[in-house]
């Protein structure tokens, strides 16, 4: 697939940070890669989260993140997408994202989606992020972290996946914060036998705290 979803188990799961490392570690293979901002919330001008993806991938925010291409919504009030549009009065149109979308896939080999917060955030009050994703038929990268709780906000993202028919390609487990390491091990052993029973073709990574600007790498096929 040209296009990938990516999606957090919460918000600030970490979606940022995997999206950008994902492209850097495409970008250092030779591959032409984009990232996309499905909606912004709480900024104005080029996505924050744009921006971010530009940082870790070592490079300047290109020309389709200045006129608008990788984030058509960019809303100045730092709430769930919904929220953030009718306070500023806009109408958030779906079709306008997907045509960013195929111009970017028209333009680049590889698109990385961040999406905003997890896969029930509203896009607006009758239609939710994970409709989108399901009526456009995208492979999902889920982000979990180590928090406390990420047990079951992971395997209910999974399960609304399951249910909804979305083909899960990789989870991403993220170290950070990485209070305890008997927590996390028992997380990242639970996660991969629910994925062994029900995604069994998903293949789950594992994001290490990151010091300073020493990023790792995530390859994706």
């Amino acid at each position: 697939m040209s296009v990938y979803f990516i999606s957090g188990i919460d918000t600030d799961a970490g979606k940022s940070i995997v999206t950008g490392v994902i492209a850097r570690t495409l970008l250092k293979k030779g591959v032409k890669v984009i990232t996309q901002k499905f909606i912004q919330t709480g900024c104005r001008g080029i996505s924050e989260d744009i921006l971010k993806h530009r940082e870790i991938m070592g490079i300047e925010p290109q020309e389709v993140d200045k006129d608008g291409t990788t984030c058509p919504y960019v809303m100045t009030y730092p709430a769930s997408p919904h929220l953030a549009a009718e306070i500023d009065k806009i109408t958030i149109d779906t079709a306008i994202i997907h045509r960013s979308t195929e111009k970017l896939t028209a333009l680049y080999d590889k698109v990385l989606l961040e999406g905003a917060g997890g896969l029930f955030v509203p896009v607006n009050r009758h239609y939710l992020t994970i409709d989108y994703v399901q009526d456009n038929g995208y492979p999902l990268i889920l982000v979990a972290s180590s928090k406390l709780g990420s047990i079951n906000h992971t395997l209910m993202s999974l399960e609304l996946c399951r249910m909804r028919g979305i083909d899960v390609k990789y989870v991403v487990y993220n170290d950070f914060p990485n209070d305890s390491e008997i927590i996390k091990n028992d997380s990242i052993t639970i996660i991969r036998q629910y994925l062994d029973d029900h995604f069994p073709n998903c293949e789950l990574l594992e994001l290490p705290v990151i010091e300073g600007n020493k990023w790792p790498e995530l390859h994706i096929g």
